[in-house]
């Protein structure tokens, strides 16, 4: 018997594939710390978790498909103060962010059709890509330029008969680079030049450092039937295990196939969505000491790398990861020998090889993502760790 050429086809995640790796050195008594995932250490906030804590009813029963109304009606608050005016129609809650961006896919492609995205860029795109047939075209971006968009000639080059959209996430995974209101401003004219749709990840709008300003697809009303907005609590709340997002657009008939699709997959789940909706409710001051942390641990893995020769970085303006090219050839090699082979006061640290964020072939190799979600202390441990390993490395 044959298995599908879907199931042959997908690709491993990049970031956890080298887990047993970890999972190893863990259990021959080192200390990991990882750096490799988004999953963050600032603690969910209280008021989600009391949700957990006081559920009373008997039973935890289907909801709407295409969310609960009363946090559907909320989320219209939460956007409208952050620039995004919107109805609860307009808005379908999915399972997590992952079932927005591929819903996204599923409404606006058919089979065969292609995707532009900025590369590097997250990595289960190509998972979704995957399922919805789906052929990512890649924009390349470079970590010289700080992973900028190219001018809008060399995008409107990428663009074919069978092209449906153009893909975005802002600010950026894995890059932290953040498009400015002139970036997008290029790509909405571009999605009107060549009738494509524009669907934007938004996750970690709040993540934006420096004075900057998060611009959302949304805000931009001559692609108003054209723009489609994902969205998800998972950083926003540091709630990655709830898996509740939302997908967003003005445009009625991408709508109705939205809810079908809802439909079928009959609801997301009830209980993290009372507990989402608590999380509504909280200030910008629960944003603006988390963007402060954030920004330390930042400033500390940037300094950390400016201090080991030949490695090129930009200091990154959202979401909170960097992407670092190393003076080596292999970065994933590099990225187990620091699991297998080498332990500093018996403790060790762990990237993403970046050459999985690319779907160019070839491009990546001598790059490692860096995930800067740990505390200051343990994160100045860590990068101590990647310095001297990495060093030791170089000399073999």
């Amino acid at each position: 018997m044959r298995i599908s050429e879907r199931a042959l086809n997908i690709q491993a995640s990049p970031i956890r594939k080298l887990v047993p790796l970890a999972n190893a050195a863990k259990a021959a008594g080192k200390h990991v710390y990882h750096l490799n995932i988004g999953q963050p250490d600032i603690e969910t906030p209280p008021e989600m978790m009391a949700v957990y804590k006081n559920f009373e009813e008997k039973v935890l029963a289907y909801g709407p498909s295409q969310g609960l109304e009363f946090y559907r009606k909320n989320l219209v608050n939460y956007y409208k103060h952050n620039r995004i005016e919107l109805t609860a129609d307009e808005i379908i809650v999915t399972t997590a962010g992952s079932e927005a961006c591929f819903f996204a896919l599923l409404a606006t492609c058919n089979p065969g059709d292609e995707v532009i995205i900025p590369e590097p860029f997250y990595t289960n795109y190509n998972g979704f890509a995957t399922w919805a047939g789906v052929n990512i075209i890649p924009l390349t971006t470079y970590v010289e330029e700080g992973f900028a968009l190219p001018d809008s000639l060399q995008i409107e080059k990428l663009v074919t008969s069978r092209t449906r959209a153009i893909m975005l996430c802002n600010p950026g995974n894995p890059t932290g680079a953040v498009y400015s209101a002139e970036e997008l401003g290029r790509v909405a004219q571009i999605a009107l030049k060549k009738d494509l749709f524009v669907i934007s990840d938004e996750v970690y709008r709040e993540f934006v450092y420096d004075d900057e300003k998060h611009t959302s697809i949304m805000e931009f009303p001559e692609i108003r039937d054209r723009a489609i907005m994902v969205d998800s609590i998972s950083k926003r709340y540091s709630a990655c295990g709830a898996r509740i997002g939302c997908i967003v657009t003005h445009n009625q008939e991408v709508l109705n196939a939205l809810l079908k699709f809802a439909q079928a997959r009959l609801c997301p789940p009830t209980l993290e969505q009372y507990a989402a909706n608590a999380a509504i409710a909280l200030t910008d001051e629960y944003f603006d000491q988390n963007i402060n942390e954030y920004n330390k641990r930042r400033k500390t893995v940037f300094a950390e790398l400016q201090k080991i020769e030949n490695v090129v970085c930009k200091l990154p303006q959202g979401a909170f990861y960097i992407i670092a090219k190393l003076p080596l050839q292999n970065a994933e090699d590099f990225v187990k020998w620091l699991l297998t082979d080498y332990s500093l006061d018996n403790e060790t640290v762990m990237v993403a090889p970046a050459a999985g964020f690319y779907a160019t072939e070839g491009l990546g190799l001598d790059e490692v993502r860096i995930a800067y979600i740990l505390n200051e202390v343990d994160l100045k441990k860590a990068m101590n760790i990647f310095r001297s390993g990495l060093k030791e490395y170089l000399e073999k």
